[in-house]
This record gives structure tokens, sequence and C-alpha cells, in this order.
């Protein structure tokens, strides 16, 4: 007689249940973004792209360790000065460029980090807003970064010496590619082991403790990583625009990944992309309206907080019962 076999158990059949809803959507969403650059016009998609991704770093550090951060605009700004630096003054290809500002934005990630991890809640979120503004000033006076004017003409390079990324198309590919390979790392870093303790020290810093866990390492490690995704967005954001500039070092610039966050979804896979997409078509479609754009970005902040408590993708996820 063949052995019968157990049906699954609840837990698992919801698992695989969650887990076949991020694949779908994730399928989804490369797609949608494949045939885009036919539709919609190159740049506007690469720099909501590189929001999207600076707004997923934000969200593994806010939305998965509990850490809110008001200075994140000190790790995109900076990564982005420092990869138009290497281009335009050392010739750096932009593979290499790139390469640089995303590792100077962990470095300055493991400094700030460092200090700022010994404080918890509000404390915390003054001392990264407190370095990051530190930070905006140095930007202003540094001779290299070219003050009130930043570093314009930044050359994109050939990648790899074989792809000429003055082209609209290959560059938006690369930008692509980069994007969906820092979301995909990222998505991993959140269900890991260690993206588990990061959970349990958001929900109960004490209680980690009390089983062993050395959480400020956890929470370091957290905001490195979270810094350098947010360097890699930085860096492509100079790259695409040729450009670098204070405005990527203003608090506002923090401010603004913090909004597009909460309204996509915080502690959501999907919603910063989403989040980040919806900001920058208002800032680029509305832009006519001039300081119009801000009144409108409140009011929708304020419609999520009193009606989308989780933001537009945590309310989809809820309504549909799957894990975004």
């Amino acid at each position: 007689m063949a052995a019968s076999v157990a049906p699954p158990a609840p837990q698992a059949r919801v698992d695989r249940a969650h887990g076949a809803g991020t694949a779908i959507a994730f399928c989804i969403m490369v797609a949608l973004l494949a045939v885009a650059p036919f539709v919609v016009y190159p740049v506007f998609l690469m720099q909501a792209l590189c929001f999207a991704l600076f707004a997923c770093a934000f969200n593994l550090l806010v939305g998965y360790a509990g850490l809110l951060s008001f200075g994140h605009a000190l790790f995109f700004g900076w990564a982005s000065y420092l990869c138009a630096h290497a281009a335009k003054r050392w010739g750096f290809p932009p593979e290499a460029a790139v390469l640089f500002g995303t590792a100077s934005a962990g470095v300055l990630g493991a400094a700030a980090g460092f200090l700022a991890i010994r404080r918890q809640g509000i404390y915390f979120a003054m001392i990264t807003l407190a370095l990051a503004q530190m930070m905006y000033f140095v930007a202003l006076r540094a001779p290299f970064t070219g003050g009130e004017d930043g570093i314009q003409d930044v050359p994109r390079g050939r990648l790899f010496g074989l792809f000429d990324l003055s082209h609209e198309m290959t560059m938006y590919v690369f930008v692509l590619v980069m994007v969906i390979a820092g979301f995909l790392f990222i998505y991993r870093v959140i269900n890991s082991p260690f993206g588990e303790v990061l959970k349990a020290i958001r929900e109960n810093e004490p209680r980690a403790i009390s089983l062993g866990y050395r959480t400020e390492r956890y929470k370091l490690v957290a905001f490195v990583l979270s810094a350098t995704f947010a360097g890699l967005a930085g860096a492509l954001k100079a790259l695409v625009f040729q450009l670098a500039s204070l405005t990527d070092v203003y608090w506002t610039m923090s401010g603004e990944v913090v909004l597009m966050t909460l309204v996509g979804g915080l502690g959501t896979i999907f919603g910063p992309v989403v989040g980040a997409f919806l900001i920058v078509a208002m800032e680029t479609y509305l832009a006519q309206l001039g300081q119009w754009v801000l009144v409108i970005q409140g009011a929708i902040f304020v419609v999520c907080v009193l009606v989308f408590r989780r933001g537009i993708v945590g309310e989809l996820a809820r309504a549909l019962r799957v894990s975004l």
C-alpha cells in the first residue's frame, strides 16, 4: 500500500502563495520596465529608476531595521559627486566611477552609522540629519565640487570599453540592470536570516538582545548596506544627468526619499519603487505648476497617512492577501 502523504501545513501554503505573488509581481515589473523606454522618455525612466533604488535602500533601513534616517542625502549626494569627479577629472571609465562612488558611500555609511546607532528613535534621526547637513556645507565649500555650480558635463564614457553610454537606450539598459541587481540583492537580504534578525530588532530590540544577538552590529551592517545602495543610486544619477549638484546632498532630498517610501508602502518590497515613480512623475509632468507641486505632494502624503496607512502597495497586498 502506498504511504499516504500529509497535506502541506497551512503556513507552508501561505508562504508558497506569498512567494508566488512576489515572483509574479517582479516579472510584471521587469516586463513593464523593458518595454517602457519605447513609450516613455528614457531619461525620465532612468531618473525614476535611480530614485526607486534610493527608496529601496532607505526602506531596508527604516522598514526592516526600524531606523529612521533623516540624512540619507549624505550618501546619495556624495556618491554622485565622487562618481562625477572620478569620471570627469580622473578619467575613470563609467563602471569604475560608479564603483568608486558606491564604495565611498559605503565608507561614509560606516563612519556615520558608527556614530548614529549609539542612539535610538528621534536622537538617531537627528544625528543623521546633523551629519548630512555638515557634509552639505563641506560640499558647498570644497573646491572639487564646484560649489553652487556643481560638477557639469560629466562624461558617460564607454562601458567596459565596448558600449557607448552616450546613447540613451544603452544607458537605460545599464541603469536598469544595475537597479534590478540592487533590488534583488536587497530582497535577498530582507529574506535571509540576517533580515529576520533585523525584523526582530525592529519589533523588540531588548528581546533580541536577551536572545544573544549583538544588535548594534546588525544595525551597523544594515546602515552600511543602505548607505551603499543609496550611493549606487546617486552614482548612476550623476551619469544619467551628467551632473552632480548641491540638490542631491540637501536635506530636502532626505525628506523626498522618506515621502517616496511612505507613499509606496513602508516595509514592503515593491512599495518604494511605486512611490518613487509616482513622486518623480509628479515632479516631471507637473513642473509647470511651480511650487504647487509641493502642495500636491503634501496632500497626497496626508491622504496616504489618513486613508492608506500601509501605503499604496501595502494596502494592495492586504486586499489581495499576498506579499508585495
